[in-house]
This record gives structure tokens, C-alpha cells and sequence, in this order.
């Protein structure tokens, strides 16, 4: 599949290292921005120049500090990291934004990119992915972590077609790999009525009426792969 992400192999890329970059950390745990810390000062030529524990401290830091890049995670302050992250890109517009989280369903990928983000990093693949992500968002480069980088531009590459939203895309993958709808609320922190008003809408816009025809749908246009 061609991909405009940017996806490279994880090997050593000396032209990405050649200035300091400059990073803010923004995690309302401590445990984990010691964590990233400590794997961001293994790498040469990365530099955190601050932390935030909260929105209000991480924009006071990008005004204080103009980094290049901040790392975000995206459930910072009760979830309003989406948001969070357009008024900082208008605030900020010399930083680029590298979400790091634990979410990895792909519709949440979609929000954040689509937001302004640069780059969405999974937690657990932090320590292949996440030098790499921070050293080509400064070369303006889209990095997504592998684990999920196919379904992410399926997505994008499908979003208004058929007046589909991302958020419609992800609960259609999911139905079509037979989760049922409370089962879907769980994964993707909605309730259940939710989930069952996105179910309507994605079989009227698609004027499909089976899950054989969304599961269908979903492997022609590579929802399903992982």
C-alpha cells in the first residue's frame, strides 16, 4: 500500500541528528514524563527543555520556551487533548505537536492529525518509535507508529467518502470484526446509544443494511488490516 505517512524503516538516520531539538513533555503523570525522559535523554541531539502537568502549563511553556516540537498526550486534563491541540497550533504555530498515548484505535490517530498534530505515537512502541517521530516532525514529516498506521491512512484516505466521519470509520471496523455495540462503547469510551446512533447512520449513508456488507466494505478499503 502507498503510503503518505512517511513510514520508514526504524534505522539510525544520521541526517535527522545533526541540531538539538528542542522539546517540551506534557503528561499529567510524573511516573511517565520521567519515563520519557529518561528514554529522550538516551538520544543525541534531543533536548527537554521543560515539562506540564496541565494545558495551562504546557501553553505557558511553548510562550516561555518556543520549542520545536511538544509531546502531548493525548488524554492530558480529562480528555481535551483534541481540542487542546488546535488552540496550540494557532498559539504556536512554530512548534509541531507529537501525540504520545495509550489509545490505539486509529480513529483517535485521525482526530489528533486532523487537529494538527504531526505525529501519533503509541505508548508502548515509544521506544523504537518516538525519537523518530520527534526528529521528523521537525523535517514537517507525518509519523504514525506501525502498529497502526495502515488502518490510520485507510482512514483518512476514506473520510468524506460517503459522508463518513472518522469516528463512524472506527465503529464500523469495529462492528465489522464483531464487536457487539456495548462492546464497541467500551473501546471507544462512548455510550452504547451512541454507538447505535453511529451504527444507523453508517448503514443509511452506505445504504447497507447487513454487517456481511460492512465487513465487505471494510476489507475493500483496508479497514481491517492491523
Amino acid at each position: 500500500m502507498r503510503s503518505d505517512l512517511h513510514l520508514v524503516a526504524l534505522a539510525d538516520d544520521a541526517s535527522l541528528a545533526t541540531a538539538a531539538i528542542r522539546i517540551v513533555l506534557a503528561d499529567d503523570h510524573a511516573a511517565v514524563r520521567r519515563s520519557i525522559r529518561l528514554l529522550l535523554d538516551c538520544e543525541e541531539g534531543l533536548e527537554v527543555v521543560a515539562e506540564a502537568d496541565d494545558p495551562t502549563v504546557a501553553a505557558r511553556q511553548l510562550r516561555s520556551h518556543h520549542p520545536d516540537v511538544l509531546l502531548l498526550d493525548l488524554q492530558l486534563f480529562n480528555g481535551s487533548s483534541i481540542a487542546l491541540i488546535r488552540s496550540l497550533r494557532e498559539q504556536a504555530p512554530g512548534t509541531q505537536i507529537v501525540v504520545i498515548t495509550m489509545e490505539a484505535q486509529a480513529a483517535f490517530a485521525v482526530q489528533a492529525l486532523r487537529a494538527g498534530a504531526i505525529a501519533y505515537v503509541l505508548k508502548e512502541h515509544a521506544d523504537p518509535d518516538l525519537a523518530l517521530a520527534v526528529r521528523r516532525a521537525t523535517l514537517g514529516q507525518t509519523f504514525v507508529s506501525p502498529a497502526i498506521a495502515e488502518r490510520v491512512e485507510a482512514m483518512l484516505n476514506l473520510i468524506g467518502e460517503d459522508g463518513i466521519t472518522a469516528r463512524e470509520l472506527e465503529v464500523l471496523r469495529l462492528t465489522a470484526l464483531g464487536h457487539t455495540a456495548p462492546e464497541v462503547a467500551r473501546e471507544l469510551h462512548l455510550a452504547v446509544r451512541t454507538v447505535e446512533t453511529h451504527r444507523a447512520n453508517i448503514h443509511r449513508k452506505l445504504g447497507m443494511r447487513t454487517r456481511s456488507e460492512l465487513v465487505r466494505y471494510a476489507l475493500a478499503r483496508g479497514l481491517l488490516e492491523q
